[in-house]
């Protein structure tokens, strides 16, 4: 899929090695991308990344992941600096979006582009805030361990239930991504009651998701994601809907720095929201 903009524009799929440099762009940002993180992305939808070029350099990029018949993601929507105002933004949207036909799409906004989101026909979820912080490190609880392969399985159906779409082709790389350390934690009989992933990021460790079922089930998981960090400052993304989990990062003594807007085009399959104690990324839902 090619489009032509203005100022001799083309827009087109990108490729991983593209995606190096959407990367440094997000990381300049403040969005703080993990290291690994690219290789999952591309993983769920390879044909869901677009860069816009004029004479044959990157000046633009957006991601629109397609999850199921029903439901896409959009990301990393980013003009270089530098470029913006001439109208690149726009063209490269309009080719990306195409992407997901006639799925309802979610995306998580930054304040700037919350009015140019809702003109486009995105309406307001909740909203989102990333805190940020070193999570005092304690003994991390018995009943909370490191997963492996046999518990993929589990997890998959758990995220699941949290999510408006399957994610097991993404779920299997983002399991799996060097540096990433997932968690688990099992409720009285063995059943899986939360989950939780940390990884190396460009500027702090990045916890997504932390899935619980109630928050003692994440402060668990927390321990041991400390323990993780070693005294290393992590950031996750909470979602404010959920008043149970805002408590617990202030209670833990994280800080908020910047907030987003979930936000949809229409409507989106029931999901165990009151679970989500950390998005898995703002760049893929």
């Amino acid at each position: 899929m090619t489009s032509p903009g203005p100022d001799g524009l083309v827009v087109g799929q990108a490729t991983l090695d593209d995606w190096k440099v959407v990367g440094d762009w997000a990381a300049d940002e403040g969005w703080n991308p993990g290291l690994s993180d690219s290789v999952s992305f591309f993983a769920q939808d390879p044909g869901g990344f677009f860069i816009g070029r004029v004479g044959g350099e990157p000046v633009s990029a957006i991601s629109v992941v397609n999850y199921s018949a029903d439901y896409a993601f959009l990301g990393f929507y980013l003009v270089r600096p530098d470029l913006r105002g001439k109208g690149y933004g726009l063209a490269t949207w309009e080719t990306a979006l195409a992407h997901a036909g006639d799925r309802t799409v979610g995306l998580d906004g930054v304040v700037a582009q919350q009015d140019n989101y809702r003109k486009s026909g995105f309406e307001l979820a909740y909203r989102t805030a990333r805190f940020t912080g070193v999570v005092p490190v304690g003994r991390t609880p018995s009943d909370v361990r490191t997963a492996g392969a046999a518990d993929h399985a589990a997890i998959t159906a758990y995220d699941s239930a949290c999510q408006p779409a399957d994610r097991p082709v993404f779920l299997e790389s983002w399991l799996t991504a060097p540096g990433h350390r997932t968690f688990v934690r099992h409720a009285d009989g063995g059943r899986l009651s939360g989950y939780a992933v940390i990884r190396p990021a460009r500027d702090s460790l990045r916890v997504g998701p932390l899935f619980a079922d109630t928050a003692d089930d994440a402060r668990a998981l927390f321990g041991a994601l400390a323990a993780e960090a070693g005294g290393r400052a992590l950031a996750v993304d909470v979602p404010g809907s959920n008043t149970a989990a805002v408590a617990l990062v202030e209670e833990l003594g994280l800080a908020p720095s910047f907030e987003t807007a979930r936000m949809y085009t229409g409507p989106v399959r029931e999901s165990a929201r009151e679970r989500v104690h950390g998005v898995t990324s703002l760049e893929l839902g």
